[in-house]
């Protein structure tokens, strides 16, 4: 476990230069981690930009007419400045020190936009830490909001196809939270947290390692049920409980602005991979693009609130969906919160690194993705310390990930048909389908 065996990763030297042990390295080393865990576990973005429930009661109890007020809880930073400050100070001169300081950035940004809540600040760093719907993604050509339209475009040309009657959504949280409960036991045994069912919660479900909570009065569909274990459950659970499993890297078990648009495109490839995601549900993350987009430039709520209505015919969903925007900004417009820009590209990333992991001969990496609430960016890092021993393997996989039968065999699949221009394919087989009516009853619906 011994830090004299990452000498590509650090060097055993402090800032005076000076000689240390390897024994003084790691004790250096899980201070500075100890202190970015101890900020990280108080900066809880989502549960500090929540609205409470009187707020979805009053803007219905005036007709959806009127803008809604909210005012956030106070947050104390000092206690989370201090340990970030603390850390600095002991940072030293290594790749792994520079990894470290830009957790303790990422950290430090996320409590300033704690701070800025209901201003125009808030926009900016949510935009530094979350991104845009005009923000450049990795391929340095596409943006969230260009993926948002082709996926539309896309699911326009299927909507025709008849389905069949939508799911009904019958299910009672009670149920929701039986079934959760029963998943959660099952893969963390006595680290299980409790699910309960609440009153005082604006969204359908929320989860975390301390508890699971599911909204009071929400109905569900069966594929509602399975969808919410496998992201929330499978995922945001696993990797924090992995994360805090940790013995030096516990912030890896710390929800992290930084780790959002890995975490939710990981989640989202779990809905993919397990067929628990359907149509409705790729228009949501896409129609939320829209909607930040929308409020940008310079949508209100109310704007915001009527698109989705126009979408869904669903007044409750429609808010939920509304809030997600405007939570932590500026209600009348110009200034949102713009995380929901990260599951589109956040799936089109994880996606796209699984399939680059299998082709390049690197499924040993793979399961780095458990091992704690992480970015995509942070895996080179995290397998040279998973070398050297300081970073410890995912307790908990999801079964479609701890079972790489199936997941292999899709992703080398996935790899290969990238090989294939798709481009002239399409074109020949619109133009061999150009004059062939359209069919009444294709039997898809049965």
């Amino acid at each position: 476990m011994g830090l004299e065996r990452l000498e590509p990763v650090t060097r055993v030297a402090n800032r005076g230069a000076m000689m240390t042990t390897a024994a003084d390295e790691q004790a250096r080393l899980r201070e500075i981690c100890e202190c970015i865990y101890r900020a990280a576990r108080d900066v809880r973005i989502l549960t500090s930009i929540n609205w409470p429930l009187s707020v979805k009661k009053q803007f219905f109890r005036h007709g959806a007419q009127q803008l809604p007020t909210v005012n956030y809880e106070p947050f104390d930073s000092e206690p989370c400045l201090h340990y970030l400050k603390k850390a600095r100070k002991l940072l030293a001169d290594s790749a792994l020190d520079d990894w470290l300081s830009n957790k303790i950035d990422m950290t430090e940004k996320s409590v300033r936009l704690i701070q800025s809540r209901g201003r125009r600040e808030f926009f900016q760093l949510s935009k530094e830490l979350y991104g845009a719907p005009d923000t450049l993604l990795n391929d340095d050509k596409s943006t969230p909001l260009q993926l948002a339209h082709q996926f539309n475009a896309i699911l326009d040309k299927v909507a025709h196809v008849d389905l069949g009657a939508p799911p009904e959504a019958c299910i009672l949280a009670e149920t929701l939270a039986e079934a959760m409960q029963e998943a959660a036991n099952g893969m963390f045994g006595e680290l299980a947290p409790p699910v309960s069912v609440v009153q005082t919660l604006s969204a359908n479900a929320l989860a975390g390692t301390q508890r699971i909570r599911v909204r009071r009065g929400a109905h569900f569909s069966d594929l509602d049920v399975k969808q919410l274990i496998q992201h929330e459950v499978y995922v945001h659970v696993a990797t924090g409980l992995n994360g805090l499993q940790q013995t030096t890297l516990k912030f890896l078990g710390c929800n992290s602005a930084a780790s959002t648009k890995t975490q939710e495109g990981l989640a989202v490839f779990a809905e993919m991979i397990t067929g628990c995601i359907d149509l409705d549900r790729m228009r949501r993350l896409a129609d939320r693009v829209l909607a930040i987009d929308m409020a940008v430039n310079g949508a209100d709520f109310i704007e915001v609130y009527r698109f989705f209505l126009e979408r869904t015919d669903n007044p409750e969903q429609s808010f939920e969906n509304a809030r997600r925007v405007f939570r932590g900004g500026v209600i009348s417009g110009g200034y949102p919160f713009t995380k929901d820009v990260v599951y589109i590209d956040g799936l089109l990333r994880v996606h796209n690194f699984l399939r680059a992991l299998v082709t390049a001969g690197r499924a040993d990496c793979l399961r780095l993705l458990f091992c704690g609430k992480l970015d995509l960016e942070d895996i080179p890092m995290l397998g040279w310390l998973s070398a050297s021993g300081l970073c410890q393997p995912a307790r908990f996989l999801p079964p479609w990930a701890s079972d790489l039968r199936f997941l292999l065999c899709y992703l080398a699949y996935s790899a290969f048909l990238n090989q294939v221009h798709f481009g002239r394919i399409k074109a020949h087989y619109e133009s061999m389908l150009r004059d062939v009516p359209m069919i009444a009853d294709s039997g898809l619906a049965g």
